[in-house]
């Protein structure tokens, strides 16, 4: 049996971690461009040479004075679970800023590995690092890598298994002047006298959190006998000011040790810098982020309609053929009008979805979408916001439920919980095949630009609510944002396509298993009682449909629109299913849209408030599952769900009366 170490992989957000976790493991975690994007730990394996072992990469952190909750996961695991290696990944572009939490990571006397990564980003832009003097100065190993390309890798796990071999490394002190070292050596006369802390932690490092402050290290300290001894002793000191001057002698020990081991690491003005002097620019930078989402919808159409063409023409094969060779009746019209028909109405817009996730994929590759967070930044202090604020909405695009895990990076709860709130409003994958079929159906040409329209309303929506519930229910300042923006790179087109089928398959797997589902409740309801017209109103569904359609009446959706709509509660792709059963088209496009167009309760202003309630109506069940989840709350939930099922039937009230003035 192998022997088993475990590595931590740490380091600052945004320096390629996940990326170098999946090249040592071989997995496919999600990479971003930003920071937030590993809220959790993950766990991989590998085997090299005698061993197995177990990299666990954690999420993010710029020092182990943790603020969020992802930072907490981070410093908790390294300090509490003691892995056997830690290491490090460190941005070979940008070593000052990374060679802080170094600092920490040696006082903590973990036994360390630097993996000094982009070095070929470094290198092209002429910054060379010394990693042998590095090393020496440093007594810890260094290893230049490319988790890209794979390259250095195999170097790293041989400096992990020597150094697990080869335990026995020093402790490393930062010198913190006289004042300061003695109020640490008599907190560390105190703290010995407590064994279980002393057999727990390193006690120079238990001393310097305390002087700093660290909550979560004097949250400790109340268990120990003697907690009140320290407090006596802190009680007359400015921890405040401690905590400055202990990160100034850090930055002190990084400032003489980078001129020795890196050269042309000095400040230059690089092409990210110029780039961004046009697309963050505050008179620019949005209209430019607008006209990229513009531009990305439109050739999401473009692109697309080949291939939906070539799905529709299979599955009006198939439909064609359950029918014509099945013969028990009841089982050709399970599979003909329930299965076939919802399932394959919703397959159709998988080319949509693909080519969406591709050119996001594409835009976060080449570090913009870190941009995006960042010109919304004004905005969204104006709303009581933060910037890092936009990024947990930004994801929501792609889901609500990573979304809204990914708030966890936010250090302040209101923040937080407002993020959470707002986020379900951004519009999410699954509800693009409700747009594609409306717009295409009743905006022809325009369908792109309609598209883009709701997602622009969707962020508005978002923003307008965060204002409303900073004033009202959960008032206060905003934490101040601060970000690191990558450079920009050329995206991988690897990376790229599996970003794209991950979120595609996801899709494609609630078409197996949730659309499913749902289309085969909807048949037996359309289908029972016995002897009515399937889909009638005389049936289940239909009787389901007028129960509710009173509470959509106003908005001038009938009863077929109201049970779509309940369903897209299970998930939102299953609104079009549902309208594909209840419209008895089947799985053909043309004749859906042919049937919305030729029934009266349709009109384009109809249409349009359609889609903005199922842009802005509560979120699917799982999304709602995870605000619970997350806020530990059944009341907020019940509030989420209340609030954008309201604010959804108040817009789409104001579209559909407002639209029939202009549209007709």
């Amino acid at each position: 049996m192998k022997q088993k170490i475990t590595v931590a992989v740490a380091g600052n957000p945004n320096v390629g971690k996940t990326t170098l976790f999946n090249a040592l493991t071989g997995a496919r975690q999600k990479v971003g461009n930003w920071a937030g994007v590993t809220v959790e730990k993950k766990v991989g394996t590998r085997e090299h040479g005698n061993y197995e072992i177990e990299i666990v990469d954690l999420p993010g952190t710029y020092s182990l004075t943790a603020y969020s909750m992802d930072e907490v996961v981070a410093r908790d695991f390294i300090i509490n679970e003691k892995p056997d290696i830690v290491l490090q990944v460190v941005d070979s572009t940008n070593l000052e800023r990374n060679m802080y939490l170094t600092t920490q990571l040696l006082e903590l006397g973990s036994r360390l590995v630097l993996a000094l990564n982009m070095s070929d980003l470094a290198e092209s832009r002429g910054e060379s690092v010394d990693h042998d003097k590095l090393q020496e100065f440093l007594k810890v190993p260094a290893i230049k890598t490319v988790a890209s390309s794979k390259e250095g890798i195999t170097l790293l796990l041989d400096e992990i298994v020597n150094q697990f071999e080869n335990p026995g490394q020093p402790e490393h002190e930062i010198g913190y002047g006289k004042e300061l070292e003695d109020i640490i050596c008599k907190l560390e006369s105190i703290l010995e006298k407590d064994e279980v802390f002393s057999s727990l932690y390193p006690l120079r490092w238990l001393s310097v959190k305390l002087l700093e402050g660290d909550a979560d290290a004097l949250e400790k300290l109340r268990e120990s006998k003697v907690g009140k001894d320290v407090q006596n002793l802190l009680s007359g000191l400015d921890t405040d000011i401690y905590e400055a001057e202990m990160a100034d002698k850090r930055y002190e020990f990084i400032g003489s040790l980078l001129p020795q081991v890196c050269t042309g690491c000095s400040e230059q003005v690089t092409a990210s810098d110029l780039i961004d002097k046009v697309v963050t620019n505050k008179y620019l930078g949005i209209p430019i982020f607008l006209s990229l989402m513009w531009g990305m919808f439109e050739l999401t159409f473009a692109f697309a309609t080949p291939f939906m063409d070539m799905i529709d023409m299979f599955f009006g094969w198939l439909g064609g053929f359950v029918a014509a060779n099945i013969e028990t009746q009841w089982l050709a019209s399970l599979l003909g009008d329930g299965i076939v028909a919802g399932v394959g109405s919703v397959v159709l817009f998988v080319p949509n979805i693909f080519i969406l996730f591709f050119i996001l994929a594409l835009l976060e590759g080449s570090g913009y979408l870190a941009r995006a967070a960042f010109i919304m930044d004004r905005i969204m202090y104006s709303v009581g916001l933060q910037g890092k604020s936009f990024i947990p909405m930004l994801m929501g695009f792609g889901c609500s439920v990573p979304a809204i895990m990914a708030t966890r990076t936010l250090e302040d709860e209101k923040d937080r919980l407002v993020t959470m709130l707002v986020a379900p409003f951004m519009s999410c994958g699954a509800r693009l095949p409700v747009y594609v079929l409306l717009a295409g159906t009743f905006f022809g040409r325009q369908a792109g630009t309609i598209i883009f329209g709701l997602y622009v309303l969707g962020i508005l929506v978002a923003i307008a609510s965060a204002k409303l519930f900073r004033s009202t229910l959960l008032r206060g300042e905003s934490s101040p944002f601060i970000m690191e923006l990558p450079p920009y790179r050329s995206p991988s087109l690897k990376t790229s396509v599996l970003h794209m089928w991950a979120q595609g398959y996801l899709y494609l797997r609630k078409v197996g298993t949730v659309i499913v589902g749902g289309v085969t409740i909807i048949w037996l309801l359309a289908s029972f009682p016995s002897g009515v017209e399937y889909g009638s109103e005389q049936s289940f569904i239909g009787i389901l449909g007028h129960l509710i359609e009173p509470l959509v009446a106003p908005l001038g959706f009938d009863w077929k629109i109201a049970v779509s709509l309940v369903f897209g509660f299970v998930a939102k792709e299953v609104v079009v299913g549902s309208l594909g059963v209840l419209y008895g088209s089947g799985e053909d496009e043309a004749l859906l849209s042919g049937a919305l167009l030729a029934d009266p309760t349709f009109t384009p202003a109809i249409a349009l408030g359609l889609m903005v309630f199922t842009l802005l109506y509560v979120p699917c069940i799982g999304t709602v599952a995870v605000i619970k989840k997350e806020s530990g709350s059944w009341r907020w939930m019940g509030f989420a769900a209340a609030y954008t099922t309201f604010v959804a039937w108040m817009l789409a009230f104001i579209t559909v009366k407002f639209g029939g003035f202009v549209l007709g």
